[in-house]
């Protein structure tokens, strides 16, 4: 902290450092539910996978949710537009696998 009570850039720093630790994790256990609902939807059509209208719904809600936590919604949005791009292909890789067990090829 500087004299007057204000955080340093290090402090800041660190506290961001911090928030992305909670990030990542948070971002693994999505992860793991993506990785579930691909191999769900296997017997289904790539459009399963892009679920326009669902994501659609997750952006209208992460929105709503934005204010009063204090972020701007636009940030959010754009947040979880990219996040929602790079599941999406992640689903598609696990949705596109084969049974295992059955020796098909990825």
């Amino acid at each position: 902290m500087d004299a007057d009570g204000t955080p340093a850039l290090a402090d800041v720093r660190e506290a961001i450092n911090a928030l992305d630790e909670r990030i990542v994790a948070l971002i693994g256990q999505r992860q793991a539910w993506v990785e579930r609902a691909g191999r769900l939807k296997r017997d289904q059509g790539e459009a399963a996978v892009r679920a326009r209208a669902r994501v659609e719904a997750v952006i209208a809600r992460v929105r709503e949710l934005a204010v009063p936590a204090g972020a701007s919604a636009e940030v959010v949005e754009c947040t979880y537009r990219a996040m929602i791009r790079a599941f999406v292909d992640l689903e598609l890789d696990v949705h596109g696998r084969r049974d295992e067990s059955g020796g098909g090829e990825r």
